[in-house]
């Protein structure tokens, strides 16, 4: 499946993104979707996912009274709602896919989009 995601840009602490994920598949139902982040020399982590029917989520620790995620199975996409930006939150952020078990293993999720860069200024 191929993924697209959108939404990045400069925003200010303390402000608002909501990303965006499309996804070019006829079984878009199949798939768990999440979000991973990578900042400047580090390692790419978890940051939210979701299940097939969008009833299950699952978030990071680091964001989970801030961030939340959402699909719309009728249109192909998957949501990051992000509030209350940090300057720590800046990073490129990805939207993946799997159709097999896990929620938060990154090794799990086979495909991948190329990433949207959030940058939150102090």
């Amino acid at each position: 499946v191929q993924l697209q995601a959108s939404g990045g840009g400069l925003v200010q602490a303390g402000g608002s993104l909501r990303l965006s994920c499309l996804a070019s598949t006829l079984t878009f139902r199949d798939y768990i979707m999440g979000w991973f982040r990578q900042s400047a020399g580090k390692e790419r982590e978890f940051v939210a996912s979701v299940s097939r029917s969008g009833l299950r989520t699952y978030i990071a620790d680091s964001v989970k009274d801030r961030f939340s995620i959402s699909r719309d199975n009728a249109k192909n996409i998957v949501y990051l709602q992000m509030n209350s930006l940090k300057p720590e939150d800046t990073a490129v952020y990805y939207c993946a896919a799997h159709d097999d078990y896990s929620y938060t293993d990154q090794d799990q999720f086979r495909s991948w989009g190329r990433g949207t860069l959030v940058t939150v200024s102090s």
